[in-house]
């Protein structure tokens, strides 16, 4: 050995040698992306010692079923975070595909009417991504305008009114079962397993998440990124559009407010969030939402259940969803 050489075997970026045995340590990056399963796991755990209703079959459906419309916009959107968007629209969304639904019920038939919902929030999904893409507007106010717009578009076809069908068969997804199951719940589900698999598994899902983590990368590797982009968009919108049909038709009805519009679309964000897909792009699964909309689901479900203060229960989400935040952007900075 030469003097004054340095003979210590090179470090990897956990601190040990390169090529030997070691222990994997725990990191920002670990808690983002499996910090919820813990936290899901510690929570259900917790409730179903604390309360004996909590556990019971009927318990449990209600919480999927009151949030299947929050999930369906949750996991369509978790695609659009991945690939490096942002959608507030989705709120506003499913209200007006929901209004188009119920007033073309009668008109046209129940089931054509429900499809022609879907198909709306695909087309304002796209155009949202077109608008992002081929229009370069920011994300942000391009879904903030489509939302303010649609808003009014609603008041305007419905004139602030309840729009009621009066073909009851209107109400068969939003209140029907298969046995005890709610089709509403069946629904997320379904696509919630399939989006799950598409990011996951398949050659789309890699090129989401390529275009998420570098715009310039995924370009120069052939991956055609506003056409990926515009597709996450009609896929949100697609889910929007599904999350408003089944709740005009689990009322009956369908109406303009702006406040329900904003509470469906922060709540989904929050889950998506809490779920630990990067709010910067690139790293996401839809899986992980799913928990993080049943997470934030079980506090309300549960606060109800202990007769805890509603006022604490706002307080522990923004707490929960900024640890999120916070977690997701330290583990950037650790390793950028």
């Amino acid at each position: 050995m030469k003097p004054g050489v340095d003979a210590s075997p090179p470090t990897s970026r956990e601190g040990g040698p390169i090529g030997l045995p070691q222990a994997r340590r725990f990191n920002l990056a670990d808690m983002r992306d499996y910090g919820i399963v813990v936290a899901f796991v510690v929570l259900f755990v917790t409730l179903s010692l604390a309360s004996p209703i909590f556990l019971t079959s009927d318990n449990l459906l209600n919480i999927l079923e009151q949030n299947a419309p929050v999930g369906l916009i949750a996991v369509g959107g978790t695609l659009v975070f991945v690939v490096g968007g942002f959608d507030i629209s989705a709120g506003a969304v499913a209200t007006f595909c929901g209004l188009i639904a119920a007033e073309l019920a009668d008109p046209v038939g129940v089931l054509p009417a429900l499809l022609l919902g879907v198909l709306c929030g695909l087309a304002l999904g796209t155009i949202n991504g077109l608008l992002t893409t081929v229009g370069r507007i920011n994300p942000l106010i391009t879904t903030l305008s489509v939302s303010i717009i649609l808003g009014g578009a609603a008041l305007s076809i419905s004139g602030g009114k309840l729009v009621t069908p009066e073909d009851l068969n209107f109400s068969k997804l939003g209140q029907g079962q298969l046995g005890s199951v709610p089709y509403s719940v069946i629904v997320w589900l379904a696509i919630a397993g399939l989006l799950g698999l598409v990011l996951a598994a398949s050659v789309f899902g890699r090129r989401v998440k390529a275009a998420g983590s570098s715009n310039e990368a995924a370009r120069l590797a052939g991956v055609p990124v506003d056409l990926v982009r515009s597709a996450c968009y009609g896929i949100s919108g697609t889910c929007a559009g599904l999350a408003g049909v089944i709740i005009a038709s689990r009322i009956g009805s369908a109406q303009t407010s702006g406040a329900a519009n904003y509470s469906l679309v922060f709540l989904a964000i929050a889950a998506i969030v809490v779920g630990g897909t990067s709010i910067n792009g690139g790293e996401g699964a839809v899986w992980r939402t799913v928990l993080g909309v049943l997470l934030l689901a079980m506090i309300g479900n549960g606060f109800n259940l202990l007769n805890v203060d509603p006022t604490y229960q706002e307080i522990i989400r923004g707490s929960i969803i900024l640890g999120a935040v916070a977690i997701d952007t330290w583990s950037k900075r650790t390793y950028s």
